[in-house]
């Protein structure tokens, strides 16, 4: 049975990977954050429309590896709509269950890279768009992140 979920999972990630959703430059956005991670190559920017507290659009653009551009993918279809608390609280959990492998939310298809934690080089590859949404929230201006 844990084969055939660890499959599945990999089969989310590959997908998200190969046919990322909400990759391109969000021309409306009103935040930005660039994310750099110099000891793969890793590197996203994500643009966000927040308006009244609400993510109401989010995008990604960048280059990396399958598991950075998957978790990209997702964090934005995840996002969405989202306010800033909802999303702090999401990126907490996230960040729970790529480091540890578990988390107490309840972090839906995130799961899937609940793996990851057994291969710390990829913690930083999976964690670095959402540094970059977290900083996003924080401020209006760009930022910049890394994750060395």
């Amino acid at each position: 049975m844990f084969d055939e979920l660890g499959d599945l999972y990999q089969q989310l990630i590959l997908e998200h990977s190969k046919s990322p959703r909400n990759f391109h430059k969000l021309e409306i956005a009103n935040r930005m954050a660039e994310g750099h991670n110099p000891l793969c190559g890793d590197r996203v920017t994500v643009y966000a429309l927040v308006q009244d507290g609400l993510i109401k659009d989010i995008s990604f653009q960048g280059s990396g590896c399958a598991i950075s551009k998957a978790s990209a993918s997702m964090m934005t279809t995840i996002l969405k709509g989202k306010s800033r608390e909802e999303a702090t609280r999401i990126f907490e959990a996230f960040r729970d269950l790529v480091t540890n492998g578990e988390t107490q939310e309840d972090v839906g298809k995130l799961a899937a890279f609940g793996g990851v934690s057994k291969f710390p080089a990829r913690v930083k590859c999976a964690i670095l768009p959402w540094h970059a949404v977290v900083a996003t929230l924080q401020e209006a201006k760009p930022n910049v992140v890394s994750t060395e």
